[in-house]
C-alpha cells in the first residue's frame, strides 16, 4: 500500500475521529490533536495527505496554538529568571580614572616637552624629568585626639578627659613600637587646638627624638557640606566656605608624593580631628570628599596614608583603634 493511502486509511478506521475534511477551526484542531497523539504512540504514522485548503487551515491552527504556547512559556521564564546583576568584568571601564597628576608633582607636568624630536632635545628631555621624579614613599600617620570634655564654650576649656589621656597614651605606646620596626619617625606635626595638642604632648612622651610641631591648619572643621547630610550638624554655608579653603590648603601641603631631593622613606605623624582625617582620605584616595562623613573614627585612632613615587596613594589603616581595650573604646 502506498504510504500516503495508509496514512489516510489509518486516521479513517480511528472511529472516534471524525473524517478529515471541512469544517470547523474545533473540529480540526480536536482531528490534528487526536492524530498526532496517536502518532506518537505509533510511529508508523508520519505522513497525511489533505486538500490545499484544509492544509493552509491546519497550519494556521497549529501556529496559533505554537504562538501561544511560546508566549506562555516565555511569561513563566520571565517571571521566574534571576535578574542579573552589575558584577565586575574584565573590560570594566572605571566611571572616574585615576588623575595622575592629582598632587601637581607628576614628573611630565613639570618639565617641558622637548621642542624638537631631535635626539639631543630628547635626552636633555630625559634628564629633566629624572631630575624631577619622586623616589621615595612618603607615610603619613593620622592620629585622632584622645576623649575630650565638650561642655566649655571656649577651646581653651576642652580638654582630655580621664579616658582620653587613657587613648592617648594607648596610642603613644602602639607608636612606640611601630618605631622599633620602621625607625624613628621624622615629624609629629599637631593641631594647634587644645584637645590635639595634649594628646601630641602624651605621644611624644613616647617618641622623645621625634620632633613636635604646630600647624594652625590642621584645626577641626566643616570641610565639605556632606552627602547624604546629618540632620543634628548643620554647619551655616559660611563656616563651610572658611573651614573647607583651610582644610583643603591643609591637605594641599602635607599630602604629595616625595619631593626628588628625598632619598628614603619618611615617616610623618599627624595629630588632628576626625573631620579633617576623613577628608584626607576621600581626597588621596580620589573619591567624592563629599562621603568624609560616612567614615566613623575612635579617639585615639590610627589612619595610615602610603603616597607612591609614582602618584599611587594606599590606604594602609584606617580608624585601627586595636591598640586601645575595647571597654575604652570612644568616638564622642
Amino acid at each position: 500500500m502506498p504510504w500516503a493511502s495508509w496514512g489516510l486509511a489509518h486516521v479513517r478506521k480511528q472511529k472516534d475521529v471524525p473524517k478529515v475534511g471541512a469544517g470547523s477551526s474545533r473540529d480540526l484542531s480536536s482531528n490534528f490533536h487526536h492524530f498526532f497523539s496517536s502518532s506518537l504512540a505509533s510511529p508508523r504514522l508520519f505522513f497525511l495527505i489533505m486538500p490545499p485548503s484544509t492544509y493552509t487551515r491546519a497550519a494556521k491552527v497549529v501556529c496559533g496554538v505554537g504562538a501561544v504556547a511560546i508566549g506562555i512559556y516565555l511569561g513563566y521564564e520571565n517571571r521566574h529568571r534571576t535578574t542579573l546583576r552589575a558584577s565586575w568584568t574584565t573590560n570594566f571601564k572605571p566611571s572616574v580614572e585615576w588623575d595622575w597628576n592629582w598632587d601637581r608633582r607628576e614628573p611630565s607636568s613639570l618639565v617641558k616637552p622637548p621642542k624638537t624630536e631631535d635626539e639631543k632635545d630628547s635626552n636633555e628631555y630625559n634628564v629633566k624629568l629624572e631630575g624631577v621624579k619622586s623616589k621615595a614613599n612618603r607615610h603619613l600617620i593620622f592620629i585622632r585626639h584622645g576623649q575630650y570634655d565638650m561642655s566649655p564654650k571656649s577651646d581653651e576649656g576642652r580638654k582630655l578627659t580621664g579616658l582620653g589621656k587613657e587613648q592617648a597614651t594607648f596610642t603613644g605606646k602602639r607608636l612606640q613600637e611601630l618605631s622599633k620596626e620602621l625607625g624613628d619617625f621624622d615629624l609629629i606635626m599637631q593641631s594647634t587646638m587644645t584637645r590635639a595638642m595634649e594628646t601630641a604632648q602624651i605621644i611624644s612622651g613616647f617618641l622623645p627624638k621625634v620632633p613636635l610641631q604646630s600647624c594652625a591648619l590642621l584645626r577641626e572643621g566643616a570641610p565639605i557640606p556632606p552627602e547624604p547630610p546629618i540632620g543634628h550638624w548643620r554647619p551655616e554655608p559660611s563656616q563651610f566656605y572658611e573651614d573647607g579653603a583651610r582644610i583643603e590648603a591643609a591637605f594641599r601641603k602635607y599630602v604629595h608624593r616625595a619631593d626628588a631631593e628625598q632619598a628614603v622613606d619618611s615617616y610623618e605623624v599627624f595629630v588632628c580631628h576626625a573631620n579633617v582625617i576623613r577628608y584626607f582620605v576621600c581626597r588621596a584616595l580620589q573619591f567624592p570628599p563629599e562621603a568624609w562623613l560616612r567614615i566613623s573614627l575612635n579617639h585615639g585612632s590610627i589612619t595610615w596614608l602610603t603616597v607612591r613615587p609614582n602618584g599611587r596613594v594606599v590606604l594602609k589603616a584606617l580608624g585601627d583603634s586595636g591598640h586601645i581595650p575595647v571597654d575604652k573604646l570612644t568616638t564622642s
